[in-house]
Formats: structure tokens, sequence, C-alpha cells
């Protein structure tokens, strides 16, 4: 890839701030070589436990990991989870901007058996214990905003990214001539309009544009990247293809498809976190679409020839692009 060394030179020149649903990450790793007496299930002898930063958060650990200055907000409770969150984050010199609320801190429990998942146990509250008024979400975040090159709506769903809650920093935002991305999950459809970039993955795609996707049916790419841009007015539409790459459309065009970078797919949990992170630094940089495109791929590469949610170094990136 053309312009990389240059692309990470500008990137700890950049303040980035990801708003919406961060939660903690907790691995247990063991073996299970025997069938419980008790149920069909296997008995899980546990190695050790890890922990790391989900959701938003794990957004943020991609764009402080590529060396930008990194802020996020969303809900982190009084809890021993959120003091586990607070401490990864701060580790990682990420500033933390906390929403008020009385709710458990979100955990997503993931038990790995030699290397594959066996199950995930979730710990949360309904979405509306997380949510917070709009007024209460700029006096928290205007001074962060304007202080920032770009800003991230990271919603998993969760409750923190309401339609109210995402105008009201669009148009902070826009009032400070900041660049907006979004990652959408439309299960809980956002009321959203003329961001800088969209980061659906194919399912997503289809059903912001009012679609389910049809077995033995090819991705309808041209219609639905028309329809998006009809219905959201987004500049840049960038959608994840899994394993056949990136798809880049601007203005409701398609531009091109950008094969996937990946060698070894070991695990794609934050894989799209990634993704996203990258997209935004390249393009707050001043990178073209394609560039930034190119510059994601190869993160996201990286990050899934790794187990369990992980981030990419500039060291990492740069010894995966020149062995390609």
């Amino acid at each position: 890839m053309k312009g990389l060394a240059p692309l990470l030179k500008k990137i700890p020149r950049l303040r980035i701030l990801v708003v919406g649903d961060v939660m903690l990450d907790h691995y247990i790793w063991g073996d299970a070589t025997r069938i419980s007496p008790e149920a069909p299930v296997p008995v899980v002898d546990i190695a050790r436990d890890s922990w790391t930063a989900g959701g938003a958060a794990n957004v943020a650990l991609n764009l402080a990991s590529l060396g930008a200055q990194t802020t996020v907000a969303g809900f982190i409770g009084k809890d021993d989870a959120g003091a586990r969150l607070t401490t990864i984050l701060h580790s990682r010199k990420i500033e933390t901007l906390v929403t008020p609320g009385e709710a458990p801190t979100i955990v997503k429990t993931r038990v790995l058996v030699q290397h594959q998942q066996l199950c995930r146990l979730d710990r949360e509250a309904p979405p509306s214990a997380y949510q917070v008024s709009a007024a209460k979400a700029e006096k928290l975040l205007a001074s962060e905003i304007a202080k920032s090159d770009a800003v991230i709506l990271s919603d998993y769903a969760k409750g923190i990214l309401t339609d109210e809650l995402v105008e009201r920093v669009t148009h902070l935002a826009r009032a400070a001539g900041k660049f907006v991305a979004l990652d959408p999950k439309p299960k809980r459809r956002l009321s959203f309009h003329g961001l800088d970039l969209i980061t659906p993955n194919k399912r997503e795609a289809l059903q912001l544009a009012g679609s389910e996707p049809q077995p033995h049916t090819p991705f309808p790419a041209a219609d639905v990247c028309a329809r998006l841009h009809e219905l959201y007015a987004t500049k840049n539409l960038v959608i994840t293809l899994g394993e056949d790459g990136m798809l880049l459309s601007a203005e409701g065009q398609i531009l091109k498809t950008i094969p996937t970078a990946a060698r070894e797919v070991f695990d794609v949990s934050g894989a799209g976190d990634t993704s996203l992170a990258a997209l935004v630094l390249a393009l707050a940089a001043g990178a073209p679409l394609e560039t930034a495109a190119h510059f994601a791929n190869a993160a996201a590469g990286v990050v899934v020839g790794k187990l369990g949610t992980a981030t990419v170094t500039p060291k990492e990136l740069l010894a995966y692009v020149n062995h390609r």
C-alpha cells in the first residue's frame, strides 16, 4: 500500500471522540475433555481469564493503538466491571466521559475451548437503562466535540444512541466543521442524515435499505447504494463484505470493491471496529476514500489473524503490508 508511512505519521496529530455503547469483553480460556454427568454438555476446565474493552470502547482502543488521541463517551457502571473497563481504557491513555445512570456495566463473556468459542454470556440491562437525554449529552460532549477532528457514533443497539442524541451530536459536530461517522445497527433503526461516513456490513446495508437477505441471490449492490443515499444522504458509504472485502460508494454510486487483505482468519470479533477506526483516521488525515479503505482493510486483516477482540499497531500494520 503506497503512502502508508506518511499516513501513519499524521494520525498522532488527530483527536477522535467515540460516542456509543461501551462494554467489557471477558474471555474464559480453557479445555474440555469430558461431558458432564448432569447434562449433555462439556465440562470446561478453566485455564485463565482475560478482559478487554468491547463495543464502542474497542473502537476507541483501535484508534489509540494506531496512535490517535482518543476520548470515549458512554455508560460505565459503578461496579467491578466498570472499574476494570476504566482501568483498561486509561492504561491506553484513552479519556472517558461517563454518561449518568445506575445500570450495570455491559459485559460479554465468551468461553473459548481450544481456541473455539463454546458460548457467549451477556450481562446487561434493557436499552432504556442506558439512555441519556440529549440535553445532558450536549453538556457532557460539547467541549470535546469542539476539540476533536472527528466524531464516531458506534451503535450496538444497547441504548446510548437515540435519535435525539444522534441529532444533537451531529448538529454540534456540523456547527464546528467536524467529520462525523456512524457504524449503524439497523435492528434498532436510528434517524440520521447527511453524515460523512456510514459503515454497515452486508446484512445491515440491506436492512437500512428496507430489504432482507435472500438466499442464493447476489447482493444487489447498486440498488442498495442508491437507496441508502436516497434515504440518508451520506457522503461516503463503505459496506464491509466479510471474506469479499469492502464495497465503496459515494453519492449513491459504486466506486469500487476492494478484496479482503486477510491472509488467515482466526477470529472476526471486533474486526468491524478496527475497520471503522482505521477508515475514520485515514479520512480525517485527508486520505481519499479508496486509500482509506485499503488502510482499513489491511488493519482488519491483521486483527482477524488474532484470537479475541484485538487491535493493530502501526508497527504490525507496516510489517503486514510489507510482507503481502
